[in-house]
């Protein structure tokens, strides 16, 4: 089975900061950490056991879904009876078995560790706060962050506004000052509404078919 990875080529151009921006907020999967495919495998393997093929084709219509969210949809589209917080939490177990294999995804990462001490830096991710400081602790990522706001800290995920309005209240600076760097579209949605600056990082990084994980 193949699975979509990154790379950077010299055809990509390079990711940079916009010179407004006093405050850097990234999304995690997706942005900092390639979990992507660690993710799609989870789901893959759990969903099979209720009858749902999971392809990535349908994986990519989910993007920025929380686990809850996503079967939830999922649900609606099959006619299935999952309960949405058992299921989740199966997957997320399933996940983390098999979390030790992502990657970073490069340009993001220099780009962090470039402003790292320079800027206020902070994580907002649609993920649970324990698994998201796993995948940190695994990329050697949380020296660099301190502030990382998570789907059980807000009220409403993406593409509500919450979680990056909470990340610039932690950092101290206003929304607008903020720029967000995101792979979804409801990450981007998100940060516009949150009346922040927004970077689709896919434009800086080359997507390919790869090996099975």
């Amino acid at each position: 089975m193949a699975f979509l990875t990154i790379g950077k080529t010299e055809n990509v151009k390079e990711l940079t900061i916009n010179p407004k921006a006093k405050a850097l907020i990234f999304d995690l999967d997706g942005t900092l950490a390639d979990t992507m495919p660690v993710h799609f495998l989870a789901y893959k393997n759990i969903l099979a056991e209720y009858g749902i093929h999971f392809t990535p084709e349908l994986f990519a219509k989910l993007a920025g879904i929380p686990a809850v969210g996503t079967i939830e949809k999922l649900n609606e589209w099959f006619g299935t009876k999952m309960n949405a917080e058992e299921v989740g939490h199966f997957k997320e177990c399933e996940y983390e078995k098999i979390m030790h294999k992502m990657k970073p995804i490069i340009p993001v990462v220099e780009l962090a560790k470039k402003y790292h001490g320079v800027l206020p830096m902070a994580v907002g991710t649609g993920g649970y706060r324990r698994l998201a400081w796993k995948t940190m602790d695994i990329l050697g990522l949380d020296k660099y962050f301190d502030i990382l706001v998570s789907t059980e800290d807000v009220a409403r995920p993406k593409p509500y506004p919450d979680t990056f309005l909470k990340c610039a209240e932690l950092m101290g600076v206003e929304p607008f000052n903020c720029e967000v760097f995101e792979d979804a579209n409801l990450g981007i949605q998100a940060a516009k509404a949150a009346g922040m600056m927004a970077t689709l990082v896919t434009d800086y990084y080359e997507v390919t078919v790869g090996k099975e994980i």
